[in-house]
């Protein structure tokens, strides 16, 4: 049996007709004119006004909270339970990240301790769709209005995800997306900067440039120092076929998505990514958590899953436990996140790559309800 990777991506044809294409014709002239179609249909599929493509959903965060005045002796705040890339960007930018727990429910951030957390030097409120789940707009939205403070969607793991009607990373003061090779639609790295806001988009256009404010008479007058975080035309031409593909893309997620929960939610003590009735999820990472009763950990999946040949993707560790993060200050208050501690020790991610057979899917189904059984639980 050959080894069953946890995702890879799905590119095709079209996607090399458009990078030969950009090869062979993408200079001079023409060097941001896939670009520039990017931004412009990726703008028009999230319901955004404006969208500027990054190298990274990183650069994205960064230039969006340079522009939003983010810096030294500022707080921000961001669930434990997340990638270091969401909150990389606040410590480049000399502020402090403020760890608070998620919800059990969702494994995003929670509402309740975001307006705990909230301190006269909190500047912004980082609500991150963790692996296509949905934080809870509805209230971070009203804390942000009712506080003065902007709420940011790192959307990085939700394309195809919505909150009532709306797609996530449209809701906030800004989005951010990644297009890494990982994601349900990839440039193989990159990432998209999208706002409704005409001052947050002109600001981060010119933070994208080196600090050189577009139509400016002056040729290589930068401003102030700005950033480099520009996509190639290159990577822009995959994301024009990936654009052009995404429904079929992010339904693909969803039927894998359905298999796995169609055969694996009638386990007693196993829940799997939840999809309240007002929201959709794009399902860019099937995982499963298991109660505590179960007895079932990480590693215990970990090594079930490599006996078959399959890769275990861990359950993001809170950010807090890394050791760039390692409470050191006396005057703070350690973080008490008990939540996001105790999901990361009893959950994994599922293998969901869009090529996936129904023969791969089974056998990843198979090794869950093998191990369950043997623990009686089924």
């Amino acid at each position: 049996m050959s080894r069953i990777h946890y995702t890879k991506p799905s590119v095709g044809e079209l996607e090399a007709s458009y990078v030969l294409d950009a090869v062979q014709n993408g200079w001079g002239e023409r060097c941001y004119d896939y670009l520039n179609r990017f931004e412009k249909d990726f703008a028009e599929h999230i319901g955004a006004s404006w969208a500027i493509a990054t190298s990274s959903c990183t650069g994205a965060l960064h230039m969006g909270m340079a522009a939003l005045g983010i810096g030294a002796g500022d707080e921000v705040i961001l669930a434990n339970t997340n990638w270091i890339a969401s909150a990389a960007p606040i410590t480049y930018l000399g502020a402090t990240p403020v760890f608070v727990d998620v919800s059990p429910i969702s494994w995003c951030l929670d509402p309740a301790k975001v307006r705990e957390a909230i301190s006269p030097r909190t500047k912004a409120i980082v609500a991150v769709h963790l692996y296509g789940n949905l934080c809870d707009m509805d209230a971070l939205l009203a804390i942000g209005e009712e506080f003065g403070i902007p709420v940011i969607e790192d959307a990085a793991e939700a394309i195809g995800s919505q909150w009532r009607g709306k797609p996530a990373g449209s809701l906030g003061a800004f989005g951010a997306f990644s297009f890494h090779g990982t994601k349900t639609m990839t440039t193989g790295e990159g990432g998209m900067f999208v706002t409704s806001d005409r001052a947050i988009y002109e600001r981060v256009l010119t933070l994208s440039n080196h600090g050189r404010v577009a139509g400016s008479s002056r040729q290589f007058w930068p401003d102030f120092i700005g950033f480099k975080y520009k996509m190639s035309n290159l990577q822009a031409a995959i994301g024009c076929a990936q654009v052009e593909r995404i429904n079929d893309l992010i339904e693909r997620k969803r039927a894998i998505f359905d298999t796995y929960a169609q055969a694996l939610l009638q386990i007693p003590g196993l829940s799997m990514n939840p999809q309240p009735d007002h929201s959709r999820n794009g399902y860019w990472m099937p995982t499963v958590v298991f109660a505590e009763s179960t007895g079932v950990t990480r590693d215990i999946l970990i090594e079930a899953f490599k006996a078959d040949d399959i890769d275990a993707r861990v359950f993001f560790w809170p950010l807090s436990s890394l050791p760039m993060f390692e409470h050191t200050d006396p005057d703070q208050a350690p973080v008490n996140t008990p939540t996001a501690f105790s999901l990361s020790e009893r959950a994994i991610n599922l293998p969901s790559y869009h090529d996936m057979t129904d023969a791969d899917q089974l056998r990843v189904i198979a090794v869950l309800r093998d191990l369950c059984s043997g623990r009686g639980l089924l």
